[in-house]
């Protein structure tokens, strides 16, 4: 095999290939050979044909089949002799061909820069501590109390109020008209609830058994039924009973329903439940530090073409919600080429904190295990009660859904190997402060006034994946082990 290098500008390089038709020639020899025995021919026993017979009938799908690895081969010898990881897969074009005559192939890629992590024992992280008091113990077990509790009549008569349950029969008109589905009798109503159409529970706020009333709303312009959507409508209401609600005591016979042995376990659970939501912000918020901290402290050239994948995928999320009516107002009547230029950097972000990522987990040997796998193919089919079985059958049938699992999982233990060498300061907050939303989002500071797309597009960085492998170039599937 004959290599030239005939580029080599910042991260692009380009090589020419040529493989000795000789060495061609002894593949398609050997690998006629090796399917003589299997080859079926009336007239011929099997391993017996002539060999010129056999390459008249199987030699083009040979040659065919030969000259792809020949081509992955020597790809995969260019890419390691020169020490080369590719962003992408590489493009490979035959340049010239013909039986008898050398293979010529030219491979064009762009490579993977050179990364020299920071020295993460000088970073300084803040984490963030809420010291749980009572209060939202005690919120929790009042929601808790009024969920079990029971409704009753009222003690004593009174007007309607937020919370109660009115006890209705109604008539849904419009032009005076009665529509379908707009009728019911002895309809228990919880005032509050928003449970029908907005305007509704208001008007029957401050009513008394007895009352009957005219309850007029306007169906919203989106109402799942055509014709009933954008049009006024008038109910005309009885009000034949108000009922309370009683909260149930909060006692070991109520924690024991809900699971616990005692009322006092069902605290302690309650607790642990907030003390587990509590450090996973404070987690992420000190994460969100330590990816601002590594933008801050590392430069390097990004590769064009990762960067132009992520700024696709971030422009394709835009387009998705506008599509679908949920576009954010900061995108609202941009253009392509507007969107571009707005969230370019956010993509150059991204691809170079999943670059550096990367590279810290390729040189600390950060792996994720099977162990790991498991926890989250057990954590995404919970999502799915019922379909537990069906979600991991789907994510083993299918490698590339199963890698998108990965790739968080293996940024985060990249990041807890990170904050062990960091110093960590502590820092108690209130939960108000603790929750309080990130002005922020994940663009340069420069352009910190440029908000994330519909759905978040943007807030969340790209998981780092593990460095891509020196692959054989011409290979059917894309290596994405560098695509973010």
């Amino acid at each position: 095999m004959q290599v030239t290098e005939t580029k080599n500008e910042g991260l692009a390089r380009e090589f020419k290939v040529v493989v000795p038709a000789a060495q061609i020639e002894e593949k398609v020899v050997a690998k006629l050979d090796e399917i003589k025995d299997q080859v079926r021919l009336p007239g011929f026993r099997p391993g017996k044909i002539p060999a010129k017979l056999l390459r008249q009938r199987y030699g083009q799908t040979v040659m065919g089949e030969v000259l792809e690895t020949a081509v992955n081969e020597n790809t995969g010898k260019v890419l390691n002799d020169n020490d080369l990881r590719p962003a992408v897969q590489p493009k490979i074009e035959v340049t010239s061909f013909e039986e008898g005559k050398d293979l010529e192939f030219e491979i064009v890629i762009e490579i993977i820069p050179a990364i020299e992590p920071m020295d993460f024992k000088k970073l300084t992280l803040t984490r963030e501590v809420v010291e749980l008091d009572d209060e939202k113990v005690n919120e929790t077990l009042d929601r808790i109390a009024k969920a079990q509790g029971t409704t009753e009549p009222l003690a004593r008569k009174r007007k309607s109020k937020k919370d109660d349950v009115v006890v209705i029969d109604f008539l849904g008109k419009i032009g005076g008209e009665a529509f379908e589905g707009g009728k019911a009798e002895d309809y228990e109503l919880e005032l509050g609830s928003n449970s029908f159409i907005e305007g509704f529970e208001d008007q029957l706020t401050g009513v008394n058994a007895g009352d009957e009333l005219v309850v007029k709303v306007k169906f919203p312009e989106e109402y799942g039924s055509a014709e009933l959507a954008g049009k006024d409508a008038e109910f005309d209401v009885t009000v034949k009973e108000i009922k309370e609600k009683k909260p149930a005591a909060l006692d070991d016979e109520l924690a024991k329903k809900l699971g616990q042995e005692s009322f006092d376990s069902l605290k302690d659970a309650i607790r642990k439940d907030y003390g587990r939501e509590y450090e996973s912000v404070a987690r992420q918020k000190m994460k969100r530090q330590l990816l601002d901290a590594l933008a801050e402290n590392h430069s390097f050239e990004l590769p064009t073409s990762l960067v132009d994948n992520e700024l696709e995928g971030i422009i394709g999320q835009i387009k998705q919600a506008r599509e679908a009516g949920q576009e954010d107002d900061e995108t609202k009547g941009k253009s392509e080429e507007e969107l571009t230029a707005e969230f370019r950097e956010i993509a150059e972000r991204r691809v170079l904190l999943g670059l550096l990522l990367a590279e810290v987990g390729r040189k600390n040997d950060i792996q994720v295990t099977q162990e790991d796998v498991n926890k989250v193919l057990v954590a995404e089919a919970q999502k799915y009660p019922g379909q537990e079985q069906q979600v991991i059958e789907f994510y083993k049938n299918n490698p590339q859904a199963l890698q998108g699992l990965q790739g968080p999982v293996y940024e985060d233990k990249v990041v807890d190997y990170i904050v062990e060498l960091a110093k960590v300061e502590e820092k108690t907050v209130s939960v108000e402060d603790l929750l309080k939303p990130e002005e922020e989002d994940e663009a340069p500071k420069k352009s910190a006034a440029k908000k994330a797309p519909a759905k978040k597009a943007a807030d969340k960085e790209a998981p780092a994946k593990k460095a891509a492998a020196k692959k054989p170039a011409a290979k059917k599937k894309a290596d994405k082990s560098e695509e973010k």
